[in-house]
């Protein structure tokens, strides 16, 4: 069931003249002859697609540079594809590209300016998005939780304000996290690249982004007839980024590719209009204090500041849900003025026993396991009180799966019994004991 989009998104609409594209001519010149220089295409309609710009547009920028003779006409009509002429770089022109690739190795769609980007994650916020009791639950349909927490992350999620989930490990934090990507389940424009002070960031990412549909002119039209929006664009899932242990500060900051002099955009700005998970804080090489620190301007104020390589720095519209995830209590690892910055903290605890045994028959019913109530038994009596009836989510998969992999090692049906409880039960912990060395 997908979430309520908000009612002002609207598809970016094509540009109708080169003015509306944002961008200067030269620039736009410019990756047009990198483009046909490292792609060797020749037809308007190749171009159009490669440069992600309407037909007639791009005819305006091939007939722009060959009154500047920097492309001529091959002479040659290709039959298959309209009868379309075909074009070509002169001698200026791949001199102009070569120089163009020095300064940039930038080519391919047109960015888009950084002010036309900010209008249009205005018209698709995840901050605009609402999400019923009903459909926070359907997206989470397979986990079992407690009713109060649904009651808490119904409006962390609703408000797109940041949310803090902690609690002991192997209790569904990573799960809930993605139950609540799965619960937005609209879709937004996301650009392929953005323009600020002539230099060119690449946004659009197919590992982060999940493209949805795509529009393409129709080849033999005059008109821009078959694109219904700008197809600078790519129309995407909302995006989630998830990091982890791996998580560094300059991850967080713009990329520079010193060889080809591109940028790439950072985590967070590819997270843009979606989620941005922050699991297992507390386990990165940096303190999680650093971590939140950095983020305290995105959240409070919505916006995010990066910094060019020459140290200019320029701020970029902040529309994400972030979510950290921690095994570790909030008093450890923040002190109170970043507490306060994070607008929901939201516990995430154990099953008790009878929430246990739901997840254990659900789990047991799902991959075929019959169950046995001597072998439950013997679990709550005998095992659990070694543990001081600590119990976790994750157990009852961990157990089922071990017990699975026993009776297919030894060539029996699926049964579960206090034998192979055991047999199961002695990987889930280590015993703590000297290793001779």
């Amino acid at each position: 069931m997908n979430a309520i989009a908000p009612p002002n998104v609207l598809a970016p609409p094509a540009p109708r003249t080169l003015a509306e594209t944002g961008l200067g001519q030269v620039m736009m010149r410019d990756i047009l002859l990198k483009t046909l220089f490292r792609m060797n295409l020749e037809l308007v309609s190749e171009i159009s697609r490669a440069i992600c710009l309407p037909v007639p547009l791009t005819q305006e920028l091939v007939d722009l540079a060959r009154t500047q003779r920097l492309l001529e006409a091959t002479g040659t009509l290709h039959a298959t594809s309209g009868n379309e002429m075909g074009y070509q770089l002169t001698d200026a022109g791949k001199a102009r590209a070569l120089d163009a690739l020095s300064q940039s190795e930038y080519y391919g769609a047109m960015p888009i300016p950084l002010t036309d980007y900010a209008v249009q994650m205005k018209r698709q916020s995840v901050r605009d998005i609402r999400l019923t009791r009903d459909q926070l639950i359907g997206a989470m349909g397979h986990l079992i939780l407690p009713p109060d927490l649904l009651d808490h992350l119904g409006p962390a999620v609703t408000s797109g304000r940041s949310i803090l989930m902690y609690g002991p490990p192997g209790n569904g934090k990573s799960s809930i996290s993605n139950g609540i990507r799965a619960a937005l389940g609209d879709r937004i424009y996301v650009p392929r690249a953005i323009e600020y002070a002539g230099q060119v960031i690449t946004v659009y990412d197919p590992i982060v982004h999940s493209q949805a549909e795509m529009a393409v002119d129709d080849p033999n039209s005059l008109r821009r007839t078959s694109n219904r929006f700008d197809n600078r664009y790519v129309f995407c899932e909302r995006p989630t980024v998830i990091t982890g242990g791996e998580l560094t500060l300059d991850m967080l900051d713009l990329k520079y590719n010193p060889v080809a002099r591109t940028y790439t955009a950072p985590l967070q700005l590819k997270a843009s209009g979606g989620i941005f998970i922050v699991d297992d804080l507390g386990r990165q090489s940096e303190p999680p204090q650093k971590l939140v620190n950095r983020w305290i301007v995105p959240l409070e104020e919505a916006k995010d500041i990066l910094a060019l390589q020459s140290g200019e720095k320029f701020t970029v519209p902040f529309d994400t849900l972030v979510i950290f995830s921690t095994n570790f209590h909030p008093n450890e690892i923040f002190d109170g003025a970043a507490l306060r910055r994070i607008f929901f903290k939201i516990k995430v605890d154990g099953p008790n026993q009878e929430m246990f045994l739901k997840i254990f028959a659900m789990v047991a019913r799902k991959k075929k396991m019959p169950l046995d109530e001597k072998t439950l038994l013997h679990l709550l009596k005998v095992k659990y009180p070694t543990i001081s009836n600590n119990f976790a989510n994750y157990q009852p998969t961990f157990l089922i799966d071990q017990m699975i992999a026993i009776c297919e090692f030894e060539g029996i049906p699926y049964q579960m019994s206090p034998e192979l409880v055991d047999r199961a039960w002695a990987n889930m912990f280590v015993r703590d004991e000297a290793i001779a060395r």
